[in-house]
């Protein structure tokens, strides 16, 4: 017979309750019966939410597999509704008992939420060991035992353990009690007794939750029919790189473990291990192949069934690799230049990559390019071909080259005219890198500012940075149409951090 076990929650509401019948023979305090009416409380939610979960286990098999598949599902839902039935019947015993013991106890008090004598004593020994209702109880909680587990199988009991029992205590001291006497005798308070009641009726919805879902499990297990036969046949690829192995499964979808299926391929008979012959052949030739496997089955009846596998088809080619620049065929200095590398047949995860000049990071076919000297780099992409074994794809040349020169602007503008008051409004030059795609910036360190009125004589000033100075703001403010607005001597810094000295700009107010 299996043995009990419980879920977490459900061992501390069993040692809870041990704790407290421990706790009546010092006192009945109110604390104490405070406790039982919680505990009956909580145990009473827990029925209800395994009941609630029975519930919803049943429909669910009415309506998929009671609606798609009637004739198996039946007897197996005819059983599981035996199950309810037998469960139902204790719970509603029980009930009449609680219901008994509630109205001898003065019904329920607002303010406690607990029967109006949870305290009495007499009112439990009394209902259930004088007029016998303990002993009948337990005679029935072992019987709906019985019957619970008598719908299993021998195979299906295995594992099964329901916490449904009711059993006499060990002896203490050489003293023996019965179970009834152990829930309902002497000493034993009313509220406690109904907590029993409540522990009973949890346990009892607990063991017919775990009945009905293995039952249920009947429906779910595999009827083996094997007279109908697919073959299958697997290969890891069907791009292969000259000089590796192609390798491919062929097996059926369905067997018998008394037969072992032969296999051939182009007439050639393969080894056959586990119902799965290994296929392979040499790849030395480029080109297009196909090929189809034949599997022979020997039938019960000493008759011998053939299957065939679909044309399957598998191209052998030359090492390759294909690497791109995302934005350019250069990589540039000081930024961040990005690559794409795949190569065909190949997954992205086994690429290996290098550079003869910079550095390159990255994985899964993206990778980044850094370089800080002007020449030549080659981009080496390999992978492993067969274990232990790597092969170079390809070797791609690339050309080193600085960033263009940017050129610098003021007011949106790098040379003719300018209205005199959008010069005035302006008090900063910008160097732009016009139509390069790299997200690369320039830093202006200083510049002169020029400023020729007609007929007049020329200012110069000197500036740092970007921005004009108050001086040169004050001389911005007083040209007139005609005079010309020069900016020279600029140097600036890349993002390579090399310092270039850009064209000047020539601008006329009107």
């Amino acid at each position: 017979m299996a043995t009990l076990r419980e879920t977490p929650r459900q061992k501390m509401i069993s040692i809870l309750y041990l704790v407290l019948l421990g706790m009546i023979a010092l006192s009945v305090s109110s604390s104490v019966l405070d406790a039982f009416r919680n505990l009956k409380i909580s145990l009473a939610t827990t029925a209800e939410n395994l009941q609630n979960d029975i519930n919803k286990t049943m429909s669910a098999f009415a309506s998929t597999k009671l609606r798609d598949k009637p004739e198996r599902a039946q007897p197996i839902y005819a059983k599981a509704m035996e199950a309810r039935t037998i469960s139902d019947s204790l719970n509603n015993y029980i009930n009449g008992i609680a219901g008994l013991m509630e109205k001898e106890g003065g019904g329920y008090s607002p303010g406690t939420g607990d029967v109006r004598k949870r305290d009495n004593q007499d009112i439990p020994y009394r209902l259930m060991i004088n007029q016998k209702r303990g002993a009948e109880l337990k005679t029935r909680i072992n019987n709906t035992r019985e019957k619970l587990f008598s719908l299993l199988s021998d195979g299906e009991k295995d594992g099964v353990l329901l916490p449904l029992a009711a059993n006499d205590p060990p002896a203490h001291q050489g003293i023996k009690s019965t179970w009834e006497e152990s829930n309902f005798g002497d000493g034993i308070p009313l509220t406690a007794a109904l907590t029993t009641l409540a522990k009973i009726q949890s346990d009892l919805k607990n063991s017919e939750s775990t009945v009905i879902k293995k039952i249920f499990e009947e429906m779910d297990r595999a009827v083996l029919n094997l007279d109908v036969f697919s073959a299958v046949a697997i290969a890891p690829s069907s791009y292969i790189i000259q000089g590796q192995p192609y390798n491919a499964e062929i097996f059926l979808t369905a067997s018998d473990s008394k037969s072992e299926p032969q296999i051939s391929v182009n007439g050639q008979a393969l080894d056959v291990k586990n119902g799965k012959g290994i296929y392979t052949v040499n790849t030395a030739e480029e080109g297009t192949h196909t090929w189809s496997g034949i599997i022979k089955v020997r039938q019960t009846d000493g008759t011998v069934k053939e299957y065939s596998t679909p044309m399957q088809t598998y191209e052998v080619a030359k090492p390759s690799a294909v690497v791109s620049a995302d934005k350019m065929n250069v990589f540039y200095i000081g930024v961040s230049n990005p690559v794409s590398i795949s190569a065909p047949g190949i997954p992205k995860d086994r690429l290996k990559v290098s550079i003869s000049a910079g550095s390159i990071s990255g994985s899964d076919g993206k990778y980044s390019v850094s370089v800080s000297q002007p020449g030549d780099a080659h981009v080496v992409v390999s992978a492993e071909t067969a274990p232990g074994k790597i092969q170079t794809l390809s070797n791609t040349n690339f050309r080193i080259k600085r960033i263009p020169d940017p050129r610098v602007k003021f007011g949106g503008k790098s040379a003719g005219r300018l209205s005199t008051i959008a010069l005035k409004s302006q008090n900063k030059i910008f160097a732009v890198l016009d139509g390069f795609d790299f997200d690369a910036k320039f830093t202006i360190d200083r510049f002169s500012l020029i400023i020729m009125k007609p007929h007049g004589d020329a200012v110069v000033l000197q500036g740092s940075g970007n921005t004009l100075s108050g001086a040169m703001e004050s001389a911005m403010a007083n040209i007139v149409g005609g005079t010309r607005v020069i900016f020279d001597n600029i140097i600036a810094t890349g993002p390579d951090g090399m310092k270039r000295q850009l064209d000047g700009i020539s601008l006329t107010a009107e």
